[in-house]
């Protein structure tokens, strides 16, 4: 309609990709892999669907079938080459899938690329189908498999945070609130609030695939199925779950499928809920390793890199700080994909490709961070046990858990003392006769500091 174009000989890709890349020019950032995969399950499953309904005749259908797989089973995607947030509502990216099938078919059966009279982009490869439920189901695909991955990362650090509860179940420390000193807690019990958040987020991602199964095969252009037979549509969405090994039902109302991304939204507010426990956590840890002379230096970390060019020996938590930048990234990804959700206008979303590549790099970002958090992270963390012992018997917070024990006055001279004298609270309540060593120590005991409130008839004797 709008012209010829040269084709280098050695491209797959056509003039609808040519034109897309005139106009959007390179990709800064590739298509999501996993993305292309969907949307070559989808493609197999039209295919497949349309050689069973007798509408797509065996020599074509299977050459096509033959070019998916080959590219399934690739690595290089590289002729899959538009830029990801194309205008059009995908129709680059469905195109340059189309074409680049259609080229590898047509060498497959002998023929030379370009010779879409015996197999088409748009009349064999794209066979009762739109940008429109082939662009948003290759996403939900997608998403479902990235989700798997991402549950089975959480599973795995929240074993790990698990490990480390059990661990350090017995090393008391001071807690801090508003990053001041507050009340003895342990370290056990720190990672225990950490393995419960992610715990939490584990549930919220296994519960999420449910609510993108419904896929949108078979609406076409609106979602009434215009040009595709009945039989398609009851079938092709059953051939892309048995492809996909995903429990994928096809939507009872394909208008509201084809032009709403609520359900997405509601999956990328709980990835972003886990964005922000990884941002706490890796926050938390980063700082209790901070100085380490200089600052709490109660963990101490994995060295995995030098941290300065110009401060010798110095190591950065660069885990940590990639896991924050990360979440931050996911938080602001969010943002953009709801506004782009709720500007679709009428019967279509013209912004799924902001929605589709913004939704896949966030599960990728929160995979990567899942995976580097509980592998070069959490299992390498060991604990400096002069620093948490000077921190916890040094500060005047110890004197307030104290206190119920030797009253408020003499907590309140010890504290005058430990000012005075530079002691710690240990030494000079043993020195002052108002608690031995042993009787401090017992009042101590992570059993006590783990007991949740104090134990009726106790008054106020922790050690009772």
């Amino acid at each position: 309609m709008l012209g010829e174009k040269e084709i280098p000989d050695d491209k797959y890709y056509g003039i609808h990709t040519l034109r897309a890349m005139e106009n959007f020019g390179p990709a800064i950032e590739a298509i999501d892999p996993v993305f292309i995969k969907g949307y070559l399950f989808v493609k197999k499953a039209a295919c497949l669907t349309n050689i069973e309904i007798k509408t797509l005749d065996e020599r074509r259908g299977r050459a096509i079938i033959g070019a998916i797989d080959a590219l399934l089973a690739s690595r290089d995607h590289s002729q899959i080459c538009v830029n990801p947030l194309s205008g059009g509502a995908g129709t680059s990216i469905n195109m340059n899938v189309n074409e680049v099938i259609a080229n590898m078919a047509l060498e497959l059966a002998g023929r030379k690329k370009g010779d879409y009279a015996f197999i088409s982009p748009l009349d064999h490869v794209n066979m009762h189908q739109s940008t429109n439920d082939t662009f948003p189901t290759a996403l939900r695909v997608a998403m479902m498999l990235r989700l798997k991955t991402l549950e089975n990362a959480l599973i795995s650090l929240q074993e790990s945070l698990q490990a480390r509860e059990k661990e350090f179940s017995d090393v008391v420390r001071l807690a801090r609130t508003e990053l001041m000193d507050a009340l003895p807690t342990t370290v056990g019990m720190q990672f225990s609030a950490y393995a419960e958040a992610i715990g939490r987020d584990r549930w919220r991602i296994f519960k999420s695939e449910e609510r993108i199964k419904t896929v949108n095969l078979g609406g076409t252009a609106i979602g009434t199925g215009f040009g595709a037979p009945q039989e398609y549509i009851f079938r092709a969405w059953q051939h892309l779950k048995a492809l996909s090994g995903l429990s994928l039902t096809r939507a009872e109302n394909l208008v509201d499928s084809t032009q709403n991304f609520d359900q997405i939204i509601e999956v990328m507010a709980m990835v972003k809920a886990l964005a922000v426990n990884i941002m706490k956590i890796s926050g938390d840890i980063r700082l209790s390793a901070s100085g380490p002379e200089g600052g709490l230096g109660e963990f101490i970390l994995p060295s995995l890199q030098e941290g300065s060019s110009i401060m010798a020996g110095k190591v950065n938590p660069v885990i940590a700080e990639f896991c924050a930048q990360s979440s931050l990234q996911v938080i602001a990804n969010d943002s953009a994909i709801a506004t782009a959700a709720g500007l679709g206008n009428l019967d279509l979303n013209q912004y799924a490709p902001l929605i589709a590549h913004m939704s896949l790099k966030n599960l990728n970002l929160m995979e990567m961070s899942v995976s580097l958090l509980d592998q070069k992270l959490v299992r390498g963390i060991k604990l400096s046990m002069d620093r948490i012992n000077n921190n916890l018997h040094g500060s005047l917070a110890i004197l307030t858990y104290l206190s119920l024990t030797i009253g408020h006055d003499r907590a309140s001279e010890t504290a005058f003392k430990m000012k005075e004298t530079g002691k710690s609270a240990r030494e000079i309540l043993d020195e002052s006769g108002i608690l031995s060593v042993q009787k401090y120590d017992e009042l101590v005991r992570p059993e006590n500091i783990r007991m949740l409130g104090i134990k009726t008839g106790s008054k106020g004797d922790l050690s009772t």
